[in-house]
């Protein structure tokens, strides 16, 4: 039980204070959002990955369980959506909540004080590999851009070269100069606290409306989704650590990101907005118990 208060509490009280700031300030979120895509988040990635000592057999698995879980996920919200004759709009909105999932706000932080400095690592591996599926292959899935298109995205992403950095530093052994590894380890520790004031923010300007649409989202992603990642986190080997991260990211709420997303590409905004809110505030009894049962 002191492992849950000491992970729910500190990403509550931090989100509770992005709410009461967005209900008092008139503030630009899509600011908030750049400065942690193309500086807080690159160099909280650069750092772990130069620093991280998780073997690149364990990485790769990784990776290749987030690939197999999510694509699962996208072909269940595919059935789903022809089974209960959603619109274009719709089946759109639910492919984005169902395969976009908050690793980085929430995840980070919530693997961290659960799991300690050897989760973060992983955790930050795995949002590496979320990254650059969101930048490439989703937009793709989701409108048709083609191939060419979602690499030149790609190319344009920080993340994407402070991965290849961290690991070119990881291979060598070695380590940046003091002076530029004390200014990234500085733009990293801010990573994790505005990420999560950008959540409380964005809970403070959707209403808390839901229905089955919702409510179905939300348990693609915060039931389904774990179920899916700790069978596959099994067939492909991975044990222990390894394994209850994987399970812990997959079980986040909708990803911010995913509304992003349905505006520029096409969906239902709204139900987007909501099922963020839902699987947001829900998350906060789904992921103690996912943490218990993983620690099991």
């Amino acid at each position: 039980m002191g492992i849950l208060i000491s992970a729910i509490l500190p990403i509550a009280l931090v989100a509770l204070v992005g709410v009461w700031v967005g209900k008092a300030f008139t503030l630009e979120r899509q600011t908030l959002a750049r400065l942690s895509i193309y500086a807080l988040v690159p160099a909280l990635v650069l750092s772990s990955l130069a620093q991280t000592t998780l073997a690149l057999g364990n990485a790769v698995a990784i990776v290749i369980t987030f690939i197999l879980n999510t694509t699962l996920l996208y072909l269940l919200a595919v059935i789903l959506s022809k089974v209960l004759k959603f619109s274009s709009d719709e089946k759109k909105s639910l492919i984005a909540t169902t395969i976009f999932a908050n690793v980085g706000n929430m995840g980070l932080p919530f693997v961290l004080f659960s799991l300690g400095e050897a989760g973060l690592e992983r955790a930050v591996v795995y949002l590496v590999g979320s990254s650059l599926m969101t930048a490439s292959i989703f937009p793709i899935v989701l409108k048709g851009e083609g191939v060419l298109n979602g690499l030149r995205y790609t190319l344009c992403l920080p993340v994407l070269w402070a991965a290849i950095a961290g690991l070119i530093l990881q291979g060598a052994n070695t380590e940046l100069p003091i002076p530029i590894e004390r200014g990234v380890t500085l733009l990293s520790d801010g990573a994790i606290p505005v990420a999560l004031l950008m959540l409380g923010i964005q809970l403070s300007e959707t209403s808390f409306i839901f229905g089955r649409y919702e409510l179905m989202g939300a348990g693609l992603r915060l039931l389904v989704s774990p179920l899916l990642a700790f069978n596959i986190a099994n067939l492909v080997g991975l044990t222990d650590i390894d394994r209850q991260v994987v399970v812990l990211q997959s079980a986040m709420p909708v990803a911010v990101s995913s509304l992003i997303w349905v505006t520029e590409l096409g969906g239902d905004t709204v139900r987007v907005a909501r099922t963020i809110v839902i699987s947001t505030l829900l998350s906060l009894g789904t992921l103690p118990v996912v943490l218990w049962l993983s620690n099991r």
